[in-house]
């Protein structure tokens, strides 16, 4: 009967582990570009916001709730949408057709002058740091890597500027040799899902897939002692709950969410 008991409260423990370890994985990350009540957002580690929904008040109260609050901001792209997109139009060098974005021209003293400017103004409402979008694009197969060495040349400017500031980049992990000095962590997107804009679909990732992306992610954290943040998209519970399951074991943090990042997660069925 002993024995019993002592397996009991053996699996027991491992059940509430689990379930703890779960908790605070969902509540370790927040990435929302919709307005949020700024009340609402607590308990994070790492939060990325759309600047223009908030103010200067707005900011001051998240952080009083939570780690790392950071402005959303594209090194890569200018949406046709953006508050900032007259600024930068005549810099462009073509069009994302997925998200009606027009690729930035860093190679133009124009465009790092007015980025600058652009980030000036974003961190003057205090956030701790900025979420730098679309350095995939700077990749070895992205649409901007002929001008890698530009956005190096931005990053090592952008680090100079703000030596103390929270840098979070997302993507690009081949050229995180080249890109490490200067962040503090990197965001990785679908790794374990496989949203597909052609047929909109949600949907887990080949395991095989997903396994070397996990080994290759591993090495970049162990390499450079970044941590990770993986970034998975799902529209039920089922596959939220799935995604929980695959990359729990790696000690990732993570954010699940809807391809839009436009609310909070809530997935009822």
């Amino acid at each position: 009967m002993r024995q019993i008991k002592i397996i009991f409260l053996l699996l027991s423990s491992i059940i509430m582990n689990n379930f703890s370890a779960k908790a605070q994985a969902k509540e370790e990350v927040l990435f929302c570009y919709g307005k949020l009540k700024p009340q609402s957002i607590v308990g994070y580690k790492y939060v990325v916001l759309e600047a223009k929904h908030y103010t200067k008040a707005d900011i001051n109260t998240i952080q009083k709730n939570n780690v790392h609050v950071l402005a959303y901001i594209s090194l890569g792209e200018i949406n046709a949408h953006s508050e900032h997109f007259k600024t930068l139009k005549n810099n462009t060098l073509g069009k994302n057709e997925n998200w009606n974005s027009h690729y930035l021209d860093l190679s133009s003293s124009k465009t790092v002058v007015a980025l600058m400017l652009i980030i000036k103004d974003l961190l003057s409402d205090g956030y701790d740091g900025l979420f730098l979008d679309n350095i995939d694009n700077f990749s070895t197969y992205g649409k901007q890597k002929e001008h890698k060495e530009y956005l190096i040349k931005f990053l090592t400017k952008l680090r100079k500027e703000y030596p103390k500031l929270f840098f979070l980049q997302n993507a690009g992990l081949d050229i995180v040799e080249d890109t490490n000095k200067f962040v503090d962590a990197v965001a990785i997107e679908s790794v374990a899902t496989n949203f597909t804009f052609e047929d909109k679909k949600y949907k887990l990732r080949d395991e095989e897939d997903y396994k070397k992306y996990i080994a290759k992610l591993k090495n970049i954290n162990n390499k450079y002692s970044l941590p990770i943040i993986l970034i998975e998209y799902a529209d039920t519970k089922k596959l939220h709950d799935a995604i929980v399951k695959r990359i729990i074991s790696t000690g990732f943090s993570f954010f699940i969410g809807k391809i839009d990042l436009q609310t909070l997660p809530n997935y009822k069925k």
